[in-house]
């Protein structure tokens, strides 16, 4: 970037002489009885609010406090120095826009510059306040203009990615029609009502009634689970479900969240891995099983630690607190701590001795070890908040970090392994260890871990953890024992335990068998919308939407009409609705909004294949393979679509090099020793056949493939053993059933 300069009431007689009427007057009052009043309109809810320079008044020292805080300073125009940006896109020549507003301010500040249609683009290139420079926030990765994720792309737009979060009570104002934004908000930056809830009430109240006496009922007081989900509404990695969250509100009905899954968002201890925040960690952590909120830790208003290092924690592990167990940061960690001599004394409690600096440098420092930190945006080193123990042995078998390593860069896992076992024994092998390992072999495919899970799962305590297990199930909703536990999760208490049930047993893109679709059908009216939406989106090939589900699920579609991935959801509801030909119009805008993304051409190509379209899908799968070589679901789909086109060969090399990226992907190795089978290489499909079978062996259609090669090799008795193995698994299995009888000697 560079500088540049600076009614009227009718009479009674006449009201009786037309009884016909005021019949008609009567019956349409008593219809608007029992009609919903209108939502209110913007201006009223704006309305409401009276903005943080009211505040200052009575709360000088709170107000100070938050004006300097990161909350304060959350989004600025830009005083002084004016900058501009030279604008690089895909469709258009090089302009300058103005970039004269910042969000952030420390560790980084990163500007916004003017686009058309009233947008606002987040710049790549930030400012570190403190080594005085210029960097790109993404490193070395170079963002393309046209890409969704360079600056100039929708990835990277304010009125939709950060604009909710950086300012009080944003209405985003999209009109689909015209592709242009109407922004409007409360106020500019994360204000005092962000957190309290609009104000404009309480000021009214306190100038008419503060020296009154009187009990101030226009605030109203959260408790600790409002309290945290408040905090959680912008400090978490979440989806919108509505734009209409206010604090106090319950965080599962206006946003969906993301957590430990199949995916690599977070590792299977709970530690962060992707740009995470904190509010799902802290879900997890013991610390808020065990009450802690935010503001036990932060101030509310600076939102700086209570205290320095180690004395923050030690506040409740001192033996004050019965659940907390009492902690001598010498002796439970083997390393020096601040203000404790190496016998593990406290030889000062001078907190004004402790500089920052010097806290982190050490092992003893309980975040150090507790609450490692990640840093993002290339400055921005943030605090797990999963409280997670470090574990050497999750890192040798799973590739999770732990914190020993963190430090010690010089040494490797097998080396903390030893230390910790020397320090700790046993103590390591806690429920913990034993979850995170039955999590990590679920997300490797590992069939075996099933039953394990379905072991912890009605044992789990942390409704985090239950919904969590829930996640990783998702490969094994067919079997019996996982679709009974995922329908007796439907009725759990927990909120987010019966939306992840929801979600994994209304199937991954696939639309849920009519018997699963009949259990979540009693979810449409759950009380809470986050679950309702859930069971909206698994039905949404019979949904009425015309039905309070309906509704939302409709309302949440057109909220997110300005994202690909909105547009993409659209043609999914079309298409699971039978309307293919008009989908397929929003799935074309999604790749052309976001062409490097494989996965929407995958999806795309899935809509060409059924509208009989071969060559298209042929064509998007593999634009999918050339944007995402490494990733071996696209050269999966590519072999199935080759294959439906008659090209043998081809489908075998891609399923090959599905099994070479995905050694574990049970389905290639099956259509591999099909597809083998019929190039006449029976000995190589079934040497397919049996990877295929060690890693599902509770899918019937293995051992039956299995049975029709070793029939075809005459090798009878084994054909029969496998026959029967898929009849073990499937009773009903009428191919097998078929092959059965053919199989019978004589």
């Amino acid at each position: 970037m560079r500088k540049i300069k600076q009614q009227k009431f009718l009479p009674f007689a006449f009201l009786a002489a037309g009884g016909l009427a005021v019949a008609g007057v009567i019956a349409a009052w008593r219809m608007n009885l029992h009609r919903p009043p209108a939502p209110p309109t913007q201006a009223m809810i704006l309305a409401e609010y009276a903005g943080s320079a009211a505040c200052a008044g009575c709360h000088r020292d709170e107000f100070e406090a938050w004006a300097k805080s990161h909350h304060g300073l959350a989004e600025q125009l830009v005083h002084g120095t004016k900058y501009e940006a030279i604008a690089t896109n895909a469709s258009s020549p090089r302009e300058a826009r103005l970039a004269d507003r910042v969000i952030g301010c420390d560790p980084l500040a990163q500007f916004l510059a003017s686009a058309p249609g009233g947008r606002w683009q987040a710049l790549s290139t930030a400012w570190d306040p403190h080594r005085k420079e210029w960097f790109d926030i993404f490193g070395a990765e170079q963002r393309q203009p046209g890409e969704w994720g360079h600056w100039t792309g929708r990835g990277m737009n304010w009125n939709s990615q950060c604009a909710a979060c950086h300012n009080s009570r944003l209405f985003k104002n999209y009109d689909q029609a015209a592709d242009t934004y109407h922004t409007t908000m409360a106020e500019r930056t994360v204000g005092c009502e962000s957190c309290h809830g609009p104000l404009q009430a309480h000021v009214q109240w306190q100038r008419q009634h503060g020296n009154s006496g009187q009990h101030d009922t226009t605030v109203p007081r959260m408790t600790p689970r409002q309290q945290v989900e408040t905090c959680g509404s912008c400090h978490s990695r979440r989806s919108e479900l509505t734009a209409d969250f206010k604090p106090g509100g319950e965080f599962l009905d206006h946003f969906e969240l993301a957590m430990v899954d199949g995916s690599g968002v977070y590792y299977p201890d709970g530690q962060v891995h992707g740009e995470d925040y904190e509010y799902a960690s802290f879900l997890g952590s013991r610390m808020h099983a065990g009450g802690v909120r935010c503001v036990d830790c932060h101030d509310p208003h600076s939102a700086k630690p209570r205290l320095p290092g180690n004395f923050l924690c030690l506040r409740c592990h001192n033996g004050a607190y019965p659940n907390a167990p009492v902690i001598n940061p010498v002796a439970h960690s083997h390393h020096r701590a601040h203000g404790y001599n190496s016998a593990g004394v406290l030889v000062d409690a001078d907190l004004m001795h402790f500089k920052p600096e010097d806290i982190k440098e050490t092992g003893g420092e309980c975040v150090n070890c507790h609450m490692p930190q990640t840093v993002y945006m290339q400055r921005h080193a943030r605090h797990d908040h999963g409280f997670t123990i470090p574990d050497p042995l999750l890192s040798k078998q799973f590739g999770v970090p732990n914190a020993c390593n963190r430090c010690h860069a010089d040494k490797d896992a097998n080396w903390a392994l030893a230390q910790t076992d020397k320090w700790y024994g046993k103590l390591m092998e806690r429920p913990t260890r034993l979850r995170a390992i039955a999590l990590a072999e679920a997300r490797a495919g590992n069939a075996a871990s099933v039953e394990t899970l379905l072991k912890i799962l009605p044992a789990e305590t942390n409704s985090y953890w239950k919904a969590a297990i829930i996640n990783v199930l998702q490969p094994w909703t067919s079997e019996p024992p996982v679709d009974a536990m995922l329908r007796q999760c439907l009725g759990d208490t927990n909120a987010l335990v019966r939306e992840r049930a929801v979600r994994v047993l209304g199937g991954d893109g696939d639309l849920p068998s009519e018997s699963a679709a009949a259990a979540l059908r009693a979810r449409l009216e759950d009380p809470m919308r986050g679950v309702r939406m859930a069971a909206a989106w698994a039905l949404r090939a019979t949904l009425d939407t015309n039905s309070l589900a309906g509704r939302e699920l409709e309302s949440l579609l057109d909220f997110h009409a300005d994202q690909p991935q909105g547009q993409l959801q659209r043609g999914e509801f079309l298409l699971a609705r039978g309307e293919r030909q008009p989908a397929l119009a929003y799935y074309r805008k999604a790749a052309e909004w976001d062409p490097s993304s494989a996965a929407v051409r995958r999806d795309l190509a899935v809509l060409y294949a059924s509208l009989n379209d071969n060559s298209a899908a042929l064509e998007q799968l593999r634009e999918a393979v050339r944007l995402e070589p490494g990733e071996a679901e696209y050269h999966y789909s590519l072999a199935l679509a080759l294959s439906d086109a008659g090209d043998l060969d081809q489908a075998i090399a891609q399923l090959q090099e599905t099994t070479r990226l995905n050694p574990r992907h049970a389905a290639a190795w099956r259509n591999l020793g099909l597809a083998l089978a019929s190039k006449e290489d029976l000995p190589g499909a079934l040497d397919a056949l049996a990877r295929a079978e060690s890693i599902a062996p509770n899918d019937p259609r293995i051992p039956f493939a299995r049975a029709t090669v070793l029939a075809r090799m005459e090798r009878l008795p084994e054909a029969r053993a496998a026959c029967a193995r898929a009849l073990e698994l499937r009773p009903d299995y009428s191919e097998a059933q078929d092959l059965m009888r053919t199989l019978r000697p004589p």
